[in-house]
């Protein structure tokens, strides 16, 4: 059954594209500059299967674990990952 759910969580992940340049629309939301778009919040859903990935890597986890990225993903109705 663990195998199932990390094959399926892994394709999910490949569906969604788990690039983090797709989240440059939020890029002003995230630094505190902007109000998140809507483009912004669309793109923060197609890559929810990969903010776990993204939270592992110590580049991007800046991007997605700071208070500007929480307050963006509140405005934009998502929940922090539980990884």
């Amino acid at each position: 059954m663990v195998m199932v759910v990390a094959l399926v969580a892994a394709e999910t992940a490949a569906a969604a594209n788990c690039n983090p340049m797709e989240l440059s629309p939020c890029l002003g939301a995230m630094m505190g500059t902007d109000n998140p778009s809507a483009v912004c919040c669309q793109k923060l859903k197609e890559q929810v299967p990969c903010f776990c990935n993204y939270l592992k890597n110590p580049t991007l986890r800046q991007f997605i674990d700071s208070p500007n990225a929480k307050k963006v993903a509140a405005v934009c109705g998502l929940q922090q990952p539980s990884c």
